[in-house]
């Protein structure tokens, strides 16, 4: 699943990409990868690759952003086409972790 946003850091406008892997590896647990991209080329952003919920991957790129001075505008999202489900509920109702004060 890909999510875009248009966006600024440190006062430049860009958009940016967030790619959720979700890799199933048993019936009674799930695991996400996240990745950061400005255009095309991956942030460097995060401590651990995997992360057993989807609410800590989009904590880490809360922290990342924040520190980064980079801005996203939540009005501008828009998915890709290839969306799983489950994860997509499972974002719709994290994702205003990306959005905190």
């Amino acid at each position: 699943m890909v999510v875009q946003y248009q966006g600024e850091q440190n006062g430049v406008p860009t958009a940016f990409s967030i790619r959720i892997i979700g890799n199933n590896l048993s019936k009674s647990s799930s695991n996400y990868q996240i990745d950061l991209l400005v255009g095309n080329k991956q942030l460097p952003t995060f401590t651990t690759t995997i992360h057993q919920s989807l609410s800590n991957c989009l904590k880490e790129i809360y922290l990342f952003r924040k520190h980064n001075h980079i801005n996203f505008d939540a009005a501008s999202e828009k998915m890709s086409t290839q969306l799983v489900p489950y994860d997509l509920v499972l974002y719709n109702s994290n994702k205003k972790i990306l959005f905190m004060a």
